[in-house]
């Protein structure tokens, strides 16, 4: 499809666009480790704070929560000062939520610290890059919004394997320290050169044109495929954050955890290369979704998450594959943060797109309590990770057949208004 109208403004060229771009990843990367590393720290807090695991669970939610039901608010304060100032002050908070929880006590402290802090300061960068890069590129934005979403996938390779010697060289209070302090450097840092894009740009991509000109959230909370786009981004996102949470945890069950791989210990192993596809996976399934469309790429996408996590219980017990589909795990779900905002933004435009891919984003928080603190109880109950697995398995593959069947034909006919 090519634009039917004269006044549509033209895509920028130049660098300034891709300059964005990388910032926005960097700020990306800075913020990643408080969830992506959150599992390393999980047993030595058990210890020092003498706290069972669903406890100390209870943190990650909070992060999660805080960074999700809070981002419509935090979306709207980004338009309202400006990607610069906002993003600045959540990567500070971010880098300040390791700092304190580094001198935490108690379970209380590590929720209003780790948490509190880590969720506000998380949800604020998160939301206004993803805002950032829906704007900066309407005709690639599948692609670009998942390269900066792989930056909070990415972000953490470089720190899994130095956290995890941290830890158990120094002990973890120190290596909340050190890291914290030099996230926040190094985000503030890259926020000073965000800005706002120069005016709203048309999407003139085939089959990615935005279909209305702009809905408020009002109108969108309305609407029947905004809340199947929120059931889906639920499902999925308990299933990720459910691995990402408890991947210590259920390795140690599994014992595979302390095994080496290459001469490496099998847990941090796995967990870069979970790092790695989770990264990739964002851009890669992104630029797929700017080809062949948004709903067949999720059918494709969320179909493999099924299929790797039931054949990775299969072989939980071979430290070599454990590895190695882990990796294939994170590729089939980390596409949720590129599939889900491009998809929001083609069906509701950009006018109020930072603010509308808050409230979608909320959807993570519910799967962060599902997937943390419930699932860690449904293991406690049962003496198994076999029905965890279970439940997010069944997760997956139906919201694979919702994307097709319901949430394609839906979108296709426009009847949602």
């Amino acid at each position: 499809m090519t634009p039917t109208s004269p006044s549509i403004p033209s895509i920028p060229a130049g660098r300034g666009r891709w300059l964005q771009l990388l910032l926005g990843l960097i700020c990306m990367m800075a913020i990643s480790s408080p969830q992506y590393t959150w599992t390393l720290f999980t047993k030595p807090m058990m210890g020092a704070l003498a706290a069972k695991l669903p406890e100390i669970q209870v943190t990650f939610s909070i992060l999660i929560v805080l960074q999700t039901f809070l981002s419509p608010a935090q979306g709207y304060l980004v338009d309202r000062f400006g990607p610069r100032f906002l993003i600045s002050v959540g990567i500070l908070l971010t880098g300040l939520s390791w700092v304190l929880a580094s001198g935490a006590t108690s379970v209380t402290q590590l929720y209003l610290t780790y948490g509190l802090f880590g969720g506000v300061g998380t949800g604020i960068v998160y939301i206004g890059i993803v805002s950032q890069m829906v704007k900066w590129f309407p005709e690639r934005r599948g692609f670009a919004v998942g390269m900066v979403a792989a930056g909070y996938g990415f972000g953490a390779i470089m720190t899994t394997i130095p956290i995890a010697a941290s830890i158990s060289s120094q002990g973890y209070q120190s290596t909340l320290w050190m890291f914290g302090l030099v996230f926040g450097v190094v985000g503030i840092l890259a926020a000073q050169g965000l800005k706002r894009p120069p005016r709203e740009l048309a999407a003139v991509s085939s089959g990615h044109r935005e279909q209305v000109k702009g809905v408020s959230p009002a109108v969108m909370l309305r609407t029947p495929v905004f809340w199947l786009l929120f059931l889906m981004m639920t499902m999925l996102s308990t299933s990720g954050l459910m691995v990402i949470s408890q991947t210590a945890a259920f390795a140690r069950d599994f014992g595979v955890a302390s095994l080496t791989v290459m001469g490496m210990t099998a847990l941090p192993l796995a967990l870069t290369i979970d790092r790695i596809t989770n990264g990739l996976t964002r851009p890669f399934f992104g630029w797929l979704s700017d080809v062949i469309g948004r709903e067949n790429t999720m059918f494709i996408a969320f179909l493999l998450e099924g299929v790797a996590m039931y054949t990775w219980l299969q072989f939980r017990s071979d430290p070599l594959l454990f590895v190695l589909l882990s990796g294939v795990v994170f590729f089939g779900w980390g596409e949720i943060f590129s599939l889900f905002p491009s998809t929001l933004t083609d069906t509701f435009g950009e006018r109020h797109a930072t603010t509308n891919y808050g409230f979608l984003y909320m959807a993570q928080g519910v799967g962060s309590v599902l997937g943390g603190p419930m699932a860690a109880q449904l293991h406690d109950a049962t003496g198994s990770w076999i029905p965890v697995f279970g439940v997010v398995i069944t997760l997956d593959l139906v919201a694979a057949l919702l994307a097709l069947a319901v949430l394609k034909p839906l979108r296709r006919k426009r009847a949602y208004f």
